[in-house]
């Protein structure tokens, strides 16, 4: 214990940087330009006035892709940076025993830091994303060239600390981390897990009580854990009730009251493609809002934006749901309808979508090319059903619904079926 003491000694914070991490009195906290600093952040790169509208200040992005372009407009909105600096994961056995290769990477990486140093919106440098940590001694050149890094970024820029994200909150990572990683601040991304990690916390404080941030956080993803349909496909919440998971999971889960935490960064403040077009996006394709947005607001200010949003409350496909395992015939006529909540006078359109499931995988990873429909049609009015056909070839399918009312907002629905021909 008392060699673990040794190793794992508290930097001293350098209270001149611009940025830097005070303990004090028992509690860690985020200091810039000199005063004190809770990150209320949004994993993305886009929206940054209705982010900054409903009362968040700071923005992750994973990698520098626009970099220039999204720090200026951070700026602009009086939002801070954690700017994502990729890296691959420990298991690229050939990258990180290729010098070369390391040392374009190690290049372009000063480059960024040298170019953004100074740019007055930069919080803070996440090196690597959901990264493993393993203890075996093949991945030692995984950890020279990590360290190098870490170094060169704190030798190049000592106004700004660096972080790296961990999945979840595994305890081998994080003591890897502190005994091998000159890190200043450890980042969780977790999702399904977040009940569990106070718990986790008071387990591991034996060895480790440094300050700690949420770089992702949100409603379930599609993995392990999620119901799924018989035949694999993930069943997506309604936006309505993933509004409800945020507030939910902020409320009960979050640990503001921990003297350790710094922040989280709620994911994801845009649109992206993972498994489909609308399972993390808080926005659409078109930039309108979900009612995603008032529950962040309320999270981050304590009161309701008073904007209201279509109240779609649940989705049927010839009179079922998504866990009846929905089978159709090829070319079947069939029926889809969205279940309104009262009142919904506001309702402009309706608009319908059939997509082949997105079973896509690159390096076992979740494809983020946006689909392309099989079938678009939009309805004027709040009409909640639509007759459709469905596709010829067998396979999994959705059927999408998004409501938009007349300000632009929407709510969103979708239901898996399969179709297999008959015997």
């Amino acid at each position: 214990m008392l060699v673990l003491s040794g190793c794992l000694g508290e930097k001293e914070p350098n209270r001149s940087a611009k940025v830097y991490i005070d303990h004090s009195d028992g509690r860690y906290t985020v200091m810039r330009n000199g005063k004190p600093y809770a990150i209320k952040g949004a994993g993305g790169d886009s929206h940054f006035r209705e982010l900054r509208e409903a009362g968040g200040n700071t923005v992750r992005t994973w990698d520098t892709t626009r970099l220039a372009q999204v720090l200026d407009s951070a700026q602009k909105h009086d939002l801070a940076v954690i700017v994502g600096l990729p890296l691959p994961n420990s298991g690229d056995i050939s990258f990180y025993t290729d010098p070369k290769i390391t040392q374009t990477r190690y290049r372009a990486l000063q480059s960024i830091i040298r170019r953004f140093r100074n740019h007055p919106a930069v919080l803070m440098w996440c090196l690597g994303n959901e990264l493993d940590f393993p203890y075996k001694w093949t991945y030692a050149d995984f950890y020279d060239s990590f360290n190098e890094l870490t170094d060169m970024i704190h030798r190049e820029d000592p106004d700004h600390p660096v972080t790296t994200t961990i999945l979840n909150f595994n305890p081998k990572y994080i003591m890897n981390v502190r005994l091998r990683c000159d890190i200043d601040v450890i980042s969780f991304n977790i999702f399904s897990t977040i009940p569990k990690l106070r718990q986790s916390l008071d387990d591991l404080a034996w060895f480790w009580k440094g300050p700690y941030m949420l770089l992702e956080w949100g409603i379930n993803g599609p993995w392990e854990g999620t119901e799924q349909t018989a035949w694999g496909a993930y069943i997506e919440d309604t936006s309505k009730k993933k509004a409800e998971t945020y507030q939910r999971r902020y409320r009960e889960h979050m640990p503001l009251d921990d003297p350790r935490f710094l922040g989280a960064c709620v994911f994801y403040w845009g649109c992206k493609q993972e498994t489909t077009q609308t399972w993390f996006s808080i926005f659409d394709e078109n930039g309108n809002a979900s009612e995603a947005v008032d529950a962040m607001h309320q999270i981050w200010t304590g009161k309701p934006s008073n904007v209201a949003y279509p109240g779609l409350n649940y989705m049927l496909v010839n009179s079922k749901g998504a866990r009846d395992n929905i089978l159709l015939n090829p070319s079947a006529a069939a029926s889809a309808e969205v279940v309104l909540l009262k009142g919904q006078d506001s309702i402009r359109a309706i608009r319908w979508q059939i997509f082949r499931e997105d079973w896509y995988r690159e390096n076992q990873i979740n494809s983020t090319r946006r689909l392309t429909p099989l079938l678009t049609m939009a309805s004027s009015g709040n009409n909640p059903r639509f007759s459709f056909t469905a596709p010829k070839q067998e396979g999994p399918y959705r059927i999408f619904a998004t409501v938009y009312d007349n300000a632009g907002n929407f709510a969103s629905s979708n239901t898996p079926f399969y179709v297999v021909s008959p015997p």
